[in-house]
């Protein structure tokens, strides 16, 4: 850990930035020297859960920002936004969420489309809310303004700022949290993609990797120092799903049961590429996108994960474009649309969620359709009023105890021991019949799906949203 008293090069920075003040030149500032000297691989966690751990993807369009609050409220923001809403968005989100302090600031790069709102939002924590804990920075200098702002403000406002590198530790009461990156020496000449902060953030037997921009000689640094301990339940794709992040080596090493990817959706850079979303298809792994699922939360109990999104979108990572378009600081709570069961901490159980088209570790269920308006009188012909559901996935999918239900409440349950095949359909129908593997019977008295619109919803057996589809 490192200490808690500033470290030289901190003073050193401030200078720099005083002296090319006058100018408005951007601080030109050599490497400094990394404060760490443990090179002990991290230990794993002990961490018992005892209430619940927040982690916010705010929608900050072809950016990052990532809010976590922690069991005892402390919080944690890691990145600010691009620099050209100068953090107005993410300001607006935690004020939202009635956060009034920052305990730990962390820069995961100082790249401008992440430290945009730096300085913004240092000036208004320690001018007029709570304060900021304090700042941890991979320590490699940017010849830009926005850089220049956010070290002015760490100094305006005396706000510790800690050089973080591999094997240091953030202090985030009741969470483990490992610095796996940057590595001392810096790689790749100290570019600032390849050296940004790695974090793993573990939470009972729930964990999440947050990678920043790192890249491939930082991905592959990763999984030859710590191997299986990269293990989490949610990857953050790395550089906005750029292909040069996010490998197969590091995704091999994770094994994610879900991944959160912070890109714009008219990305001018094509993020998420088609080689990550082709990578992370070939491991059927669910993909959570902000542009089309808006804020994304992830909950964690500390054995379950609660995935809940602003909008119900697809999640089959080459079905991820066909979502609708979240605009950046669109309004509106999120819903729980897929729990992920951690277990002992590696992914063997099942992740689903509500998109229409749903990706699970088993298969993928969605609605192929709605015929609600059965012909002639809907009363005596209600078998003729039925929904259609698919398994397009490539494994067999078990429906025992999973509800459909309508607006009104009216609730169907799969029968115990029901399972649908991979590439099946089954039918289920409102009226009476015997049950087949083809076509299932709700068996009520009276219409169910209203001919001029309805919602219909599927929870899996343990309530968890897993398609919430509205026609008409």
């Amino acid at each position: 850990m490192l200490s808690r008293s500033p470290p030289v090069w901190v003073v050193c920075l401030t200078l720099v930035v005083l002296l090319a003040g006058c100018s408005g030149a951007a601080p030109a500032v050599d490497t400094p020297e990394s404060t760490t000297t443990t090179e002990a691989t991290p230990i794993p966690s002990t961490t018992t859960a005892n209430g619940t751990v927040e982690v916010h993807f705010i929608n900050v369009g072809q950016s990052v920002s990532t809010l976590v609050v922690g069991p005892t409220g402390e919080t944690m923001l890691v990145d600010t936004g691009h620099y050209r809403d100068d953090g107005e968005s993410v300001l607006q989100y935690l004020q939202a969420h009635d956060i009034d302090r920052i305990d730990y600031m962390v820069v995961s790069h100082n790249d401008a489309d992440h430290i945009g709102g730096n300085a913004a939002i240092i000036d208004y924590y320690e001018a007029e809310a709570d304060g900021i804990g304090a700042v941890y920075d991979p320590g490699i200098a940017a010849s830009t303004q926005t850089y220049s702002e956010y070290l002015d403000a760490v100094e305006e406002h005396g706000v510790t700022l800690y050089e973080t590198r591999a094997g240091d530790s953030i202090p985030f009461e009741g969470v483990d949290v490992q610095v796996m990156g940057p590595p001392e020496p810096y790689l790749e000449d100290a570019a600032r993609n390849e050296n940004s902060i790695v974090l793993k953030l573990t939470y009972g037997q729930t964990s999440f990797l947050l990678t920043g921009d790192a890249e491939d000689d930082q991905e592959a640094y990763l999984a030859d120092r710590y191997g299986d301990q990269l293990q989490s339940t949610v990857l953050k794709a790395g550089h906005h799903g750029s292909s040069s992040s996010t490998s197969e080596q590091l995704l091999d090493a994770v094994d994610p049961q879900a991944v959160v990817v912070s890109s714009a959706y008219d990305s001018q850079y094509g993020h998420p590429t088609e080689a990550v979303l082709n990578r992370l298809s070939d491991r059927s792994i669910p993909t959570y996108w902000t542009a089309t699922h808006g804020n994304v939360v992830l909950v964690s109990d500390g054995q379950t994960v609660s995935v809940r999104t602003q909008r119900a979108a697809p999640t089959d990572p080459l079905a991820v474009r066909e979502g609708d378009p979240v605009p950046p600081g669109t309004k509106g709570d999120v819903v729980e649309r897929a729990r992920l069961d951690a277990g002992s901490g590696a992914t063997d159980s099942t992740a689903v969620a509500a998109d229409g088209g749903t990706t699970t570790r088993e298969g993928t269920l969605s609605i192929e359709a709605v015929h609600a308006d059965a012909d002639g009188d809907e009363r005596t012909n209600l078998n003729d009023e039925y929904v259609v559901f698919k398994n397009s996935g490539d494994a067999s999918l078990d429906l025992s105890g999973w509800t459909v239900t309508d607006e009104a409440g009216k609730t169907y349950t799969f029968p115990d021991g029901y399972t649908l095949e991979a590439g099946s359909t089954v039918t289920l129908h409102t009226g009476s019949w015997s049950d087949s593997a083809t076509d299932l019977y709700w068996d009520v008295g009276s219409p169910v799906w209203n001919n001029d619109g309805d919602t219909v919803t599927v929870r899996n057996s343990e309530g968890a949203v897993v398609i919430e589809e509205i026609y008409g």
